[in-house]
This record gives structure tokens, sequence and C-alpha cells, in this order.
């Protein structure tokens, strides 16, 4: 048996335990290098023969999967499915599965400190500071705004609870949303466009798919407050960043946190110059707890798959 394994926080900490276990499950492991997820053809490459694969980032297209000869299952560590191709995995025969929730605190805790950061402009001050100069930036307060959470799945739980406790008010728009908990928790149900005019700061936590890219695009960003702050922690094409550029400089958007760009990492993107733009390199799930879970849970469902046991989180 051969197991291609391409996280790069998992492959750095061999000595966790889930890193032990499937060693002692499979000792011939393949371990992914670069520090960074793998396109069609590094992968094709690297899949040669492989039962199992534990899978970061990486672009498992349908050309990818259609070229594996042994492959029985992908685990992907993480609960973002959107750049592996389920229908081709379904097609081969291929289980596919995902750790959903593991990650939830982590991220919520990274969309609320962008929120800080850029409603004090934290990051900027902290340069100038460093920089030997002394400057004065009247900030926001977040207490009392009105926080709109598009995606009120797990981490959008774990964000409008976090919020509460700063005194925010909290609305959100989920095409799928969870009333009895929003009604439980004093969360306004709203429209997406009730979201767009009335919330201070938006926070996104969609699924990537057809009807979500560009979700931000022109015409959202036209109907957003003057001088609202935007956090997207899912996924870079949520977010039309050309749009979003053009609404910061022309000061109808007053933030923009991003953890995650449609080009990962983003090259000489214009947004590096602006100074109400916090950027992080999709970093929202590396804590040591987070990391700890997912590892764990994506181990063992890939080691369920293999084995032929029950696996909960098989994508259907």
């Amino acid at each position: 048996m051969k197991i291609l394994v391409t996280p790069t926080s998992f492959c750095k900490n061999q000595r966790s335990k889930a890193f032990q276990k499937l060693q002692k499950f499979c000792p011939n492991l393949i371990l992914n290098e670069t520090g960074r997820p793998l396109g069609e053809d590094d992968l094709i490459s690297k899949l040669e023969g492989c039962d199992g694969f534990l899978a970061g980032l990486d672009y498992i297209t349908a050309k990818v999967l259609t070229q594996t000869t042994a492959l029985k299952a992908i685990s992907r560590y993480g609960a973002g499915v959107d750049r592996v191709d389920i229908e081709a995995a379904k097609e081969k025969g291929i289980l596919v599965s995902n750790t959903p929730g593991v990650n939830a605190v982590a991220v919520a805790e990274l969309a609320f400190g962008l929120m800080m950061s850029l409603a004090r402009r934290i990051p900027m001050l902290d340069h100038s500071t460093k920089s030997g100069e002394w400057v004065r930036s009247t900030g926001i307060e977040i207490s009392g705004k009105t926080l709109g959470i598009i995606g009120l799945g797990a981490i959008g739980k774990h964000l409008a609870a976090f919020a509460s406790g700063f005194s925010m008010n909290v609305m959100a728009y989920d095409p799928f949303l969870d009333t009895a908990y929003a009604n439980a928790n004093q969360i306004i149900a709203a429209s997406f466009e009730q979201v767009l005019h009335e919330a201070d700061i938006i926070s996104l936590h969609l699924p990537l798919n057809h009807d979500t890219y560009h979700f931000i695009d022109r015409d959202a960003l036209a109907k957003v407050k003057s001088g609202a702050i935007i956090i997207n922690t899912s996924r870079g094409g949520m977010i039309d960043e050309d749009a979003a550029y053009e609404a910061l400089t022309a000061g109808k958007l007053g933030g923009l946190g991003l953890d995650a760009f449609e080009q990962e990492p983003p090259q000489q993107s214009p947004l590096f110059g602006l100074d109400n733009v916090v950027l992080t390199p999709h970093t929202g799930a590396h804590t040591e707890e987070a990391i700890e879970k997912m590892s764990d849970l994506a181990v063992d469902n890939l080691i369920d798959m293999l084995t032929g046991q029950p696996c909960q989180h098989i994508i259907r």
C-alpha cells in the first residue's frame, strides 16, 4: 500500500499522534516537500500507484483522477472540497471525505482578529511605529456595530458568539439558515440584500461553488454601506478582488480583510499597497488545536475508507 500526504502543516509535524498512526498503518508515505498545494502535473506523478491520498488544498481535477490507477480514497484535511472534482471521483469509484467543523473556532477567531485589525488599523500602526513614526489614527469601535454573517454554519455561529460578547448586533444570511439557532441566539435572519445595506462589517463563510463565485462583485459592493468592512476567511473566489480594490480606493469600502485569494499565493496584487487592507496567507485553520483535530479526523477517515469501515464524513 502507498499513500500520498500533501498538507504542509501535517507533513511538518511527523512526531504527532496522527502522523505516527498513519505511518503505522502504511509505512510507505509519499510526502509533499514543496511547501505548497500541488497542481495537476505534480499530483498525476505523485499519485501513481497510491491507494490513498491525505489531501491539502491541492487541485484534484478530473484530469488528475482519470489518470490514477490505484487510488481508492481521498481524505481532505479540512472542510472545503471545492478543489476536488467530486463527480469525477464518483465515476472512478474513489471515496472522498472531509473534516467538517474541527477548525471552526480557529477560522472564526481569525475572522474576528481581522475585524479588530481593520477597525483600529493595528497592522498599519504597528508598522509605522516600528519605523519611528508616531501616527495619530482614528479608528472605529465595533461595540454597537452590526455584523452581517454570510453563511451561518459552524464558523459563522462561533463568530456570532464572539460578536455578541463585544455587544455587536448580529444579522445573518444563509440559504439554509438554522432558524431555531438564530432565534435562540438573537441573530437577525436577513436577506443578502439586507446584509449588504445594513451591516457595518460583513464576514463571508460560504463554500465556493458556481453559485457563490464572485458573490461579492461590483453590483454587491455598490450596495454596501459606505465605509463598511468586508472579511473573507472562506475561499478567494468569493470576492471580485479588482472590484474590491476599486471600492477601497473610491472610499466606498472602509476596509478589507482576506485570508483567501483567487490566486494563491497572490502575485503583485494592487491590494498590497493599501493601508486599509489586511492580508493573511490562508492561515485560518492553522492553530495547534485545529491542526491536531484536523489531523486526527483526516487520518481516521482515510483509514476507515481504505479498510472498508463506516466513515460518517464521506461526501455523497
